[in-house]
């Protein structure tokens, strides 16, 4: 199998811990390596063997001649709706369902390569029919009691449902739902 590598470059210790986390739960054959500076990343290796770089604005004002090498690798990490001409951009400012909204979104980007990589990524188990509709109404921002009205299901069932999901796809919140309902394509980007 091939490894495909990300790398995060942030002085930020957190948004670079929040992002690996983050990405790892979204590919989980990737590799993702994380940079406190642009000097860090060169000192690693061949900087053209990452499949992404995840830059923060910061970073990549400072180095722009060597970021603007790679624009179709380059991410900048922005807070807030700051668009950059010519490199995608990433606002990190936002709830995690956005956040990883927004990083599936950057397939339909021309970023489509490390998103069909995930795709080949198989669960332990499949989830029932059943469960797949728990889950669906859950992406789409369903509580427990609006899915149980919609199913025609009680309300325990759905929590029960809800918890099996859960347990199938080793997720540890909503956002793990969300990430294999968006990878396994059984919800578009734009039903969040």
């Amino acid at each position: 199998m091939v490894c495909i590598r990300f790398a995060v470059i942030d002085s930020n210790v957190l948004t670079c811990i929040g992002l690996q986390h983050l990405l790892g739960r979204l590919l989980p054959m990737a590799e993702i390596q994380v940079f406190s500076s642009t000097q860090e990343l060169l000192g690693f290796g061949d900087p053209s063997e990452f499949q992404h770089f995840f830059v923060s604005s910061n970073i990549y004002f400072q180095q722009t001649a060597f970021f603007r090498q790679f624009p179709k690798k380059s991410i900048v990490l922005v807070k807030g709706d700051m668009q950059i001409t010519g490199i995608h951009t990433l606002n990190i400012c936002q709830n995690e369902k956005q956040l990883v909204a927004d990083i599936m979104s950057l397939q339909h980007q021309g970023h489509d390569h490390a998103i069909n990589m995930a795709r080949q990524v198989e669960p332990n188990q499949v989830l029932s029919s059943r469960e797949i509709e728990v889950a669906i109404l859950l992406c789409k921002g369903f509580i427990n009691k609006e899915i149980a009205d919609k199913l025609s299901l009680a309300t325990t069932t759905v929590i029960s449902h809800r918890k099996n999901i859960m347990e199938k796809l080793h997720a540890r919140s909503l956002a793990d739902i969300i990430i294999y309902c968006v990878v396994k394509g059984i919800v578009s980007i734009d039903e969040l």
